[in-house]
């Protein structure tokens, strides 16, 4: 069992960056694929960014490819997420997953675990 917290969400302008965090306890992170997701209202949960358990594979979106960097540290259990030149469609709730497998899952529903989501509003 893995439970996963995130931080590091808030307001920020347009042009501007943010670090979101996901710390994960009950497991030793190594093992799982860990992924960013978003949601806004009304629409799927959607893959922002994910990382092998290595970190040596690292797809993005291609809505933020160039702009954001996952990276994790498997000493400390934690999974990151800098976000830079943030635009307002970057507005969401952001999640951080981990699924139980070595390649990158693309859908959520093939993620086994789930963080409580925080919130990202980038203001135009």
């Amino acid at each position: 069992q893995v439970q996963l917290v995130e931080s590091g969400g808030g307001l920020v302008q347009a042009g501007g960056s943010l670090r979101l965090s996901c710390a994960a306890s009950g497991s030793a992170l190594s093992t799982y694929f860990m992924a960013w997701f978003r949601q806004t209202p009304g629409k799927e949960r959607e893959f922002v960014a994910g990382i092998s358990g290595n970190g040596l594979a690292t797809p993005y979106a291609a809505s933020v490819k160039g702009r954001f960097t996952i990276s994790r540290d498997n000493d400390v259990n934690t999974v990151y997420l800098q976000m830079n030149s943030l635009k307002s469609e970057d507005t969401a709730i952001y999640y951080c997953a981990a699924d139980n497998g070595w390649t990158v899952q693309y859908v959520a529903n093939a993620y086994d675990y789930w963080g409580q989501g925080t919130q990202v509003t980038v203001s135009s």
